[in-house]
């Protein structure tokens, strides 16, 4: 990827609140993972301090992941679905955050696209969008037509044709998918990570195609990872085309160490933690 965009050096005299505040919403019951591996990556990636806000029933199970990050409880229903007042509790951290980030693991309902459109409509803060995020934006005639602030969303195919309304039995070739893409960033003035072999992202003036990564990264959690270090990137100062553009080629970068010491079949988004060092070192 030509013209990589870089981080800028560390002062010698720099503190945790140089790096940005990374608050982190999603997970519910049986998806706690998701979230976790999000707070992890986005650690991994230099966020100077990670905060998890997540359903209430699950808060032990994320907590108990990883001692650096905070944890913030949110009210849910018996399902662990997040309830729509759970917006009133998560506003006085939105208040302190760098960047935000909302999906990994965090259901489907009525109230989550409720709770979801509301976020996307008032948070002034960066927000990147994932997964169970993205589709309650989808669940909506005009989802992405009322943002508060800059928004990145990284969709894969299957989320990308909800998103542009697409017809169920409709099959969008790469290239109508890359079209659609610009035009729909251009439309509402975002940031669109297009998941695929090649991922494309663009913010409908300008478009970058990465060229890492590999198979063995189709699996599950390797997206909630991405989504981490995004976020991470935002907070320590990129603008959201460069943190997408730097995050998705360290992401891939990762896969390709991890995958080259432990083979592509065994690869895990676990895996993708341990070689994010690397990678940053690799791009430094």
């Amino acid at each position: 990827m030509a013209l990589l965009p870089r981080l800028p050096p560390r002062r010698p005299d720099a503190h945790k609140g140089d790096f940005g505040r990374a608050l982190m919403i999603g997970g519910s019951r049986g998806m706690a993972g998701a979230i976790a591996l999000s707070g992890m990556a986005c650690l991994r990636s230099g966020a100077g301090l990670v905060k998890l806000a997540v359903p209430e029933c699950i808060l032990d199970t994320v907590a108990g992941f990883e001692p650096s990050y905070m944890t913030v409880s949110l009210v849910c229903d018996s399902s662990g679905f997040l309830f729509p007042q759970a917006f009133d509790q998560l506003s006085p951290h939105l208040g302190s955050a760098t960047c935000v980030a909302c999906g990994p693991g965090l259901g489907r309902s009525n109230d989550l696209t409720q709770f979801v459109h509301q976020l996307y409509a008032t948070a002034k803060q960066p927000l990147v969008i994932d997964a169970d995020g993205l589709n309650a934006l989808a669940a909506l005639p005009n989802g992405l037509a009322q943002r508060g602030g800059p928004r990145i969303l990284t969709p894969h195919p299957g989320e990308f044709a909800r998103l542009v309304k697409a017809p169920d039995d409709a099959k969008l070739s790469r290239d109508e998918q890359i079209a659609k893409a610009k035009q729909l960033a251009a439309d509402h003035g975002i940031v669109v990570l297009l998941k695929g072999q090649h991922t494309m992202i663009t913010d409908g003036a300008q478009a970058a195609t990465n060229s890492t990564g590999n198979p063995g990264m189709a699996t599950g959690g390797t997206g909630d990872v991405l989504t981490g270090i995004i976020t991470a990137l935002v907070c320590q100062g990129l603008s959201p085309f460069d943190a997408a553009v730097l995050g998705v080629h360290v992401h891939g970068l990762a896969g390709d160490l991890a995958a080259a010491e432990l083979g592509q079949v065994s690869l895990i988004a676990r895996d993708l933690l341990r070689y994010l060092p690397k990678a940053f070192l690799a791009v430094a």
